[in-house]
């Protein structure tokens, strides 16, 4: 996979098929050079293997069966604990450690669940994620975060309304796949605040410039990829995505705020002269 390709096309179309799980193990690459994506992606299709001949029945039932092979035969779970560790995020840290967020663990059902013949996708609801299983005569949803639970429209509403503490009414729209190029943004976004939280600001930096890839026309993306290279200690690559950003939103309620630390930038460069 052409890492730099894949998300130029997603950018100009979001609904285009791609790979979510080699894609995530190429942004894990960005964090870990050595990272044999090859092994990941054989252990994956080993998964499947054993998998594909257990799947009979309806819809249901493979869906059943493929969320109690994951989530709980192989182990898979949602770090409940420790929500907010990277690790969570790439999938090559998810196999080894069985452990993961909503989003990863449902790429880690898509990739296995296709390879097994099941059309399985992701579906984004408003602060989580779930996947479902479309069959030509049903669809299936479950929860891999949560042991693989199987949802219906009013397990989802019961669901959301638990993880935000808001009400949630779940439709057809709202239960709709969401598209890869989505999909691979919302990791994304995951990673950035992660990253933020902990003040790791050269790692936010890595990811911001995948999401500038992905979304170009952001230019949220610009500001926040100057302060954090900025944090870094790196003012003069900042400076230059400061000031597009000011170039591009020039009545922005923050422009005082990037102005100053434009002028940060600048004495930092000055020190260095």
């Amino acid at each position: 996979m052409n890492l730099e390709q894949v998300l130029t096309d997603l950018a100009a179309d979001p609904f285009i098929p791609v790979d979510l799980a080699e894609l995530n193990l190429h942004l894990a690459a960005d964090v870990d050079s050595d990272l044999d994506i090859p092994v990941y992606l054989s252990r994956l299709d080993e998964l499947a293997e054993r998998l594909t001949p257990r799947l009979t029945g309806d819809v249901t039932s493979k869906t059943a069966e493929l969320a109690h092979f994951l989530f709980v035969e192989c182990g898979f779970q949602g770090n409940s604990s420790h929500y907010y560790d990277p690790r969570n995020s790439y999938l090559n840290e998810v196999m080894d450690r069985r452990l993961g967020i909503p989003i990863s663990l449902t790429v880690l059902a898509m990739r296995v669940g296709s390879e097994c013949g099941l059309n399985v996708v992701g579906v984004g609801l408003p602060g989580h994620f779930i996947a479902k299983v479309i069959d030509r005569d049903a669809e299936v949803l479950f929860d891999p975060f949560h042991g693989g639970q199987l949802l219906d429209e009013a397990g989802c509403e019961d669901l959301i309304s638990a993880v935000t503490g808001h009400p949630f009414h779940a439709h057809d729209d709202s239960l709709a796949a969401t598209p890869p190029g989505l999909i691979v943004q919302r990791m994304l976004n995951n990673l950035k605040a992660v990253y933020l939280k902990s003040a790791n600001y050269a790692r936010a930096a890595t990811v911001i410039r995948r999401l500038k890839q992905v979304i170009p026309g952001d230019p949220s993306q610009e500001r926040d990829l100057g302060v954090c290279l900025l944090h870094s200690g790196m003012p003069g690559q900042a400076l230059g995505h400061l000031q597009a950003y000011l170039g591009q939103m020039p009545g922005a309620e923050d422009a005082s705020t990037v102005q100053d630390l434009i002028k940060d930038a600048r004495r930092q460069i000055a020190r260095w002269n």
